[in-house]
């Protein structure tokens, strides 16, 4: 049987009686709170903050609080068994890290620390192409881990080769697009401080490292840092892609593809169409379009009209167990967690990671269990109501 990720709840109280107790909360939603108190102002705001008045973050949670679990019993829930099957792949449970950049700048750590927490419990990170250490050396820090790369894609098709070529070698096996980002948008938390890490080397290790991005510059990196990365913010934002160019993708990658950043069907439907193998149903957190819909609500009928044909996954919101059930029934394939992850990478490096991630894992398995579930298979609209 899989394992047991309820089992970290007993494991905490009996440490209570010895008087140890967790470094820091169960409650992911209080997490912010924390982490504001270790984080300098311009990290947290740069992960906390959203795309103008913040109402697509605040939409997210509405749209999880409309759902409402019924529970059903006597179901035999006592075993549960929370694998899932993805692109050939068997998952502990259906959770993965969400690809955030730049996560040195909350722990000296950074990617390093969160792909060793994710690895030693066999959960995939997503490496950002915005990470502040090399594709090679987070591999390395994960181990046998399972790994998937997202792409912020170029507008130099060499570059982007380049990079895809080095993360396919150094064992990634899925290849995330992200759609949504290909400008920054209004953040005002960002902008009320002036702070772009990128514009201070944070985040720019990939391209940095890249032979063929290297090759086009005038001077290596270790001689003007300043000219090198105002050449790859100008090549990584400010081009919006086409459908028609989704070919080289494929041709540039043998593994599984998803697009990340769908809302509406008949995107997901394009999808489907351009031969991708998976989408995820995403408004990146809230942090690109301001006044956007709840990414929840978009969920159940992207996952109604392509749910057969495509893998669909989910990101933006996701804070409990219960919202990882709430998805899961309307649709998703599995979830991605984001900020709450860094957050606890900021709190506590390594451990902190792992802390937030057992604490999710727990509250899904139990939260699933005592609702009247043994797999996440089973889960259906059936398992909701609409407040």
């Amino acid at each position: 049987m899989a394992e047991r990720f309820g089992g970290y709840q007993n494991e905490i109280y009996l440490q209570g009686l010895a008087g140890t107790t967790p470094a820091f909360s169960t409650d992911p939603t209080t997490l912010d709170g924390a982490a504001s108190g270790v984080l300098t102002p311009e990290a947290c705001g740069y992960v906390a903050g959203g795309a103008g008045s913040g109402a697509t973050m605040r939409a997210n949670r509405e749209a999880f609080d409309r759902w409402r679990i019924v529970p059903r019993m006597l179901t035999g829930a006592t075993e549960r068994d929370l694998s899932t099957e993805l692109f050939g792949a068997t998952l502990p449970a259906p959770v993965l890290l969400a690809p955030i950049g730049v996560q040195t700048i909350v722990h000296p750590d950074g990617e390093l620390a969160t792909a060793r927490a994710a690895a030693a419990l066999g959960v995939p990170m997503i490496l950002s192409t915005a990470s502040a250490h090399t594709i090679e050396e987070v591999a390395e820090a994960g181990g046998d881990g399972p790994r998937w790369f997202q792409l912020y894609w170029p507008s130099d098709d060499e570059v982007c080769a380049s990079i895809l070529a080095r993360a396919r070698a150094a064992g990634y096996s899925t290849l995330v697009v992200t759609l949504d980002t290909w400008t920054l948008a209004w953040r005002p938390q960002d902008l009320d401080r002036a702070y772009l890490p990128f514009l201070k080397g944070e985040g720019t290790a990939i391209p940095l490292s890249d032979p063929a991005f290297r090759a086009r510059l005038p001077r290596p990196p270790e001689e003007d840092l300043p000219s090198a990365i105002l050449q790859w913010v100008g090549m990584f934002t400010g081009t919006d892609h086409t459908w028609e160019q989704l070919p080289l993708i494929r041709k540039l990658w043998d593994g599984p593809i998803l697009l990340k950043g769908i809302q509406h069907v008949d995107d997901a439907r394009r999808a489907v169409a351009a031969g991708m193998d998976g989408i995820v149903v995403s408004n990146h957190g809230g942090r690109q379009v301001d006044g956007a819909l709840g990414a929840l609500d978009a969920l159940p009928g992207i996952a109604q009209a392509v749910g057969e044909k495509i893998e669909v996954l989910f990101d933006s919101g996701v804070r409990t167990g219960a919202d990882v059930l709430k998805a899961l029934a309307l649709g998703a394939k599995a979830v991605l967690l984001g900020r709450p992850f860094v957050y606890g990478l900021g709190l506590a490096g390594e451990d902190g990671v792992r802390h937030v991630l057992r604490s999710l894992l727990a509250d899904f398995d139990l939260t699933l269990g005592l609702s009247g579930y043994r797999r996440p298979a089973e889960l259906s609209p059936a398992a909701l109501c609409r407040d």
